[in-house]
This record gives C-alpha cells, sequence and structure tokens, in this order.
C-alpha cells in the first residue's frame, strides 16, 4: 500500500510539476524607436529697414512679414533695399513647431557712436504661437516683420545703426 502511495504521490507531483511548467512561456520580443533629425533653422534673409530720413520729430518705420515697408511720423523712407527676415525651417515632414518672438523690445546701436533705436511689435508669417507643420519634404518658409521707433535727427543722427535678436522655432 505504501508504494501505492508512493506512486500516487509522485504522479501528483509529475503532474502539478508538468502544469507549473507548462504556465510559463518565454519569448523574444522586439522593441523600435526612431530618432529624428531636430528642426534647423537658417537665416535667409536679414530684417533690414533700409534707408530713412527721421525728420524733424522721427516716428516709425514698419516691415509687415510680406516686406511691405510703411512709415509714420516725420520719417521719409529713402530708396535702397529693405526686407523682412526670411527664415527656412527643416525637420521631419511630419512635425510641427511653434515660433516665438522677441517680446521685449530690441535695441539697434549706433556703429559708430552711442545712439540707439527700438525694434518693437514683432509680428511673423505663418504667425507665432501656433503650431505650424512643416510642408511635404518636412521645410517652411517663416517671414518677420516688425516695427522701428525713430527719434528725430537730434536723437537719431545719420550712420549705421545693427542689433541682433533671438526667434524661436519649437519643435512639438
Amino acid at each position: 500500500m505504501v508504494k501505492y502511495f508512493r506512486i500516487f504521490f509522485s504522479f501528483i507531483f509529475l503532474v502539478l510539476l508538468i502544469k507549473n511548467s507548462a504556465a510559463q512561456v518565454s519569448i523574444t520580443a522586439q522593441v523600435f524607436a526612431e530618432v529624428i533629425s531636430s528642426n534647423t533653422a537658417t537665416e535667409v534673409a536679414q530684417l533690414n529697414f533700409g534707408k530713412f530720413s527721421p525728420g524733424i520729430s522721427g516716428g516709425k518705420i514698419i516691415i509687415s512679414p510680406q516686406g511691405i515697408l510703411t512709415s509714420a511720423g516725420t520719417v521719409v523712407p529713402g530708396a535702397s533695399q529693405h526686407n523682412a527676415g526670411t527664415f527656412n525651417i527643416s525637420g521631419d515632414a511630419a512635425g510641427t513647431f511653434v515660433v516665438t518672438l522677441p517680446d521685449e523690445p530690441v535695441i539697434l546701436t549706433e556703429i559708430s557712436g552711442s545712439k540707439t533705436m527700438q525694434v518693437i511689435d514683432w509680428v511673423s508669417d505663418p504667425p507665432s504661437g501656433s503650431n505650424i507643420t512643416l510642408v511635404e519634404g518636412g521645410t517652411q518658409t517663416v517671414y518677420v516683420g516688425a516695427t522701428l521707433v525713430v527719434g528725430n535727427i537730434i536723437d537719431n543722427p545719420s550712420g549705421l545703426y545693427s542689433g541682433t535678436y533671438s526667434i524661436t522655432f519649437d519643435y512639438n
């Protein structure tokens, strides 16, 4: 009888062992990740307010993102080259990005002196703050305009004024 109990318990033990081992299955699975290139931005054309005369009381020169120049006050634009800033953005063809323009005035300083002018009211096309989709091929052109505040001839004498500004193209 003991022999039968041993056989019976051995059989139960084997059944449990087989059952437990059959419940565990190992498999090798795959995992993927794709690294895409980050956006790149290239300045194609510099923002240029051109040549002008400030007149008696100064005023403003406005360049739209489309490159249209207008003036206000006594500022008289000269017959010179002016243009909006132009940037080529490239990246993943299905990607989107947001343009962030300066939110503070940018100062232009006289190259051969210390007089200054402010650049304010930055605008872009496509508009800043909105999701912009890269077009087929993963590219997009962004145009930037702004307003130059000009003082009178004493505040802003003849000369070349320059400065820099930061623009961000934030990839989503």
